[in-house]
């Protein structure tokens, strides 16, 4: 499979589930905050690189990145900045007394998953976290970036492609039932 038809096949899955306006915003919140509550213990472990301070969150958001340049380009530099937007932010907050950084990197993993299964219910479909989870916590930050070019009206091609593409799915799912 060419890396075209993989990031559509993606695009379509991701958008087969998240057409509510109310589950996209939660998104968009939640799935932030769950990549801060797990930068923040990353932050903890620092290392030297050339007499810059890199934590593993940044090394994390860094690896993203990677991996999400394999799917396109502009969505992974775009990523890029969001993600070591939230290292910063969680290098900052694991700089606080353990109890605190712990509680705040607590607080927002589980809130921020909270957030996810309302809009689901919301949505009324079923989170991939359940069916895959390896897969949708890698995948759920590059389609947060996604949802940010749609509402921004980048790339309305693509999405007019995938709108499509998933109304056609949910046909042939339909008549197959």
């Amino acid at each position: 499979m060419n890396t075209e038809s993989r990031l559509m096949e993606m695009l379509i899955g991701y958008a087969a589930a998240h057409q509510h306006p109310f589950n996209i915003a939660v998104h968009l919140i939640g799935i932030p905050t769950i990549m801060l509550g797990v930068s923040i213990p990353l932050s903890w472990l620092t290392f030297d690189v050339g007499g810059v301070t890199v934590t593993l969150a940044h090394i994390a958001a860094i690896a993203l990145f990677i991996f999400y340049l394999t799917l396109d380009t502009p969505f992974a530099i775009a990523f890029l900045i969001l993600g070591l937007a939230v290292a910063e932010l969680a290098t900052y907050l694991g700089t606080l007394p353990l109890p605190v950084s712990a509680g705040i990197a607590a607080a927002a993993f589980f809130g921020g998953y909270a957030l996810q299964f309302v809009g689901h219910a919301v949505e009324k479909s079923m989170p991939v976290l359940v069916r895959h989870p390896i897969q949708a916590n890698l995948a759920a930050p590059f389609f947060t970036i996604v949802e940010v070019f749609g509402l921004l009206g980048l790339r309305k091609t693509m999405f007019a492609d995938v709108q499509t593409r998933v109304a056609a799915r949910r046909e042939d799912e339909n008549r197959a039932n």
